[in-house]
C-alpha cells in the first residue's frame, strides 16, 4: 500500500522527517545493508532551478540520501534526459538543480555516462533496449520523482521517471517507435518490470500543472509520498490531482496486463483529504478509446476514429522566438521554422510532445480537442 506524509516545505529537517514517515508507512528501509550500492534515479528533465518544480528537489534528494548513507549504504544519484547522455549537459543539470546539497549528505552524482543494450524478453512491446550503466551496476534502485502534468502521458511521477533509464539520445528513436499512446504505456510498463526499483518516492510538495513536464505552473501540494509499487503510487497521484484514470494511458494498460487491479477504494480514500478539484493539465491522451492488438474490424475502427476526435496536438504560441530546439529535437523530423517561428506538420507529428516538453521558452503548448474538454468535465 502505498503511503502519504504531509511536508509543508523543503526545510532540511521538515523534509526529513516527512520523507522517514512516507517510508515508515510504506514498509520502511530495512532491507538497506551496510555497503550497498543504491541507485537515485532523479528527475532531472531540464536545467532548471528547483523553485520551478519541474526536477526532483534537491533537499528532498539530500535527506534520501543521509537516510541512505546513515544506514553504511553508498549513494550515487543521476538522471538522463532528452538530449546528449554527456558530462558537460549532466554536470550543468546537477549544478543549476542544486544537487551539490547531495554531495554534501554524502552521496555521489553519477558521472558515468555509457550505456549498454540489454535483453528484454518478457516485454510487451519492448524486447531490447538501450539501458544506462549506471543503474544496472546498482544494487538497489530507487524511483524518486517529481509530480507534474505531462503532455502525453497525462502525469508524469513514478512509473514515467524510468523512461530516463533509456541515455537521452535514444528518447526520440523510441518516441518515433512507440508512437501510439498505448504502446509507448507498455514499452514503460516494460522498462518498470525490468528495472523493478526496490522503493519509489514522489516529491509532492510543489508540484507543476499547466504546461508540463517543463513549463508549467508550480503549485503547493505539501506531500511527500512512498510506496513499493510504482503502478498503485501513481494510482494514488491520479487520485491527487483529481484526475481519471481511464486518461492515464499507462495505467489503463497496467490493468489490461494486470499489473493494477481495477480499483482500490483505500487509496481514493487516502487520496481525498489533499485531492485537487481544479489542477490544470497539460492535455494528454484519453485511455477510453484505449487501442490493442486484439481488436478487429469494427472495433477497431471505433477506437481509431476516437482516437482521431479525443487526441491533443502541440502547438506553437504567440511567444515563439524562433530558436529552432524544437525542430532539432522532433523525432518525426515534422517541424520546420518559418520566418522564424516553428510550424508542425501535422501529416508527420506523431504526438510526443518532445517539442513542447524541450521548449526552453515554454511558447509550445499542448492543445487539447474541444470534444476532450467537453467530455473531461
Amino acid at each position: 500500500m502505498p503511503a502519504l506524509a504531509p511536508c509543508r516545505d523543503y526545510a532540511p529537517e521538515t523534509v526529513y522527517q516527512a520523507l522517514e514517515a512516507a517510508i515508515a508507512a510504506a514498509g520502511g528501509l530495512d532491507w538497506v545493508k551496510p555497503g550497498m550500492r543504491i541507485g537515485v534515479k532523479l528527475n532531472l528533465c531540464t536545467a532548471k532551478k528547483p523553485e520551478a518544480a519541474a526536477t526532483t528537489h534537491p533537499a528532498a534528494a539530500a535527506a534520501l540520501t543521509k537516510m541512505l548513507t546513515e544506514r553504511g549504504a553508498e549513494v550515487v544519484l543521476g538522471d538522463s534526459p532528452g538530449g546528449p547522455f554527456a558530462a558537460p549537459l549532466i554536470h550543468r543539470l546537477y549544478e543549476v538543480t542544486g544537487l551539490q546539497l547531495c554531495r554534501e549528505a554524502g552521496g555521489t552524482l553519477n558521472d558515468d555516462f555509457g550505456y549498454t543494450e540489454v535483453d528484454c524478453p518478457e516485454g510487451k512491446a519492448l524486447r531490447r533496449f538501450a539501458c544506462v550503466d549506471w543503474l544496472r551496476g546498482c544494487d538497489a534502485i530507487i524511483n524518486f520523482c517529481k509530480l507534474k502534468s505531462h503532455g502525453l502521458m497525462g502525469m508524469t511521477a513514478a512509473v514515467k521517471n524510468l523512461y530516463g533509464a533509456i541515455p537521452g539520445t535514444y528518447k526520440s528513436e523510441y518516441h518515433y517507435r512507440y508512437e501510439d499512446p498505448m504502446r509507448f504505456s507498455d514499452m514503460l510498463l516494460d522498462l518498470n518490470e525490468y528495472i523493478r526499483p526496490r522503493l519509489c518516492l514522489c516529491d509532492a510538495v510543489e508540484i507543476m500543472e499547466g504546461n508540463g513536464p517543463t513549463a508549467g505552473t508550480p503549485r503547493h501540494l505539501g506531500l511527500i509520498l512512498a510506496g513499493e509499487d510504482p503502478y498503485r503510487l501513481d494510482r494514488l497521484c491520479a487520485a491527487l490531482l483529481g484526475i481519471k484514470e481511464r486518461e492515464i494511458p499507462y495505467l489503463e494498460a497496467a490493468k489490461r496486463r494486470g499489473l493494477l487491479s481495477p480499483e482500490e477504494a483505500e487509496i481514493a480514500a487516502l487520496a481525498a483529504p489533499y485531492a485537487l478539484k481544479d489542477f490544470r493539465r497539460s492535455g494528454a491522451t484519453a485511455s477510453w478509446f484505449a487501442r490493442s492488438e486484439e481488436d478487429k474490424g469494427l472495433m477497431k475502427l471505433l477506437k481509431s476514429g476516437m482516437y482521431v476526435i479525443f487526441r491533443s496536438r502541440p502547438a506553437a504560441g504567440k511567444d515563439c522566438v524562433g530558436c529552432g530546439k524544437c525542430a532539432r529535437d522532433c523525432p518525426a523530423a515534422a517541424i520546420t521554422m518559418r520566418r522564424g517561428r516553428a510550424d508542425i506538420d501535422r501529416r508527420k507529428c506523431i504526438r510526443c510532445f518532445c517539442c513542447q516538453e524541450f521548449c526552453p521558452t515554454g511558447a509550445m503548448k499542448v492543445r487539447r480537442s474541444l470534444v476532450a474538454k467537453l467530455a473531461g468535465r
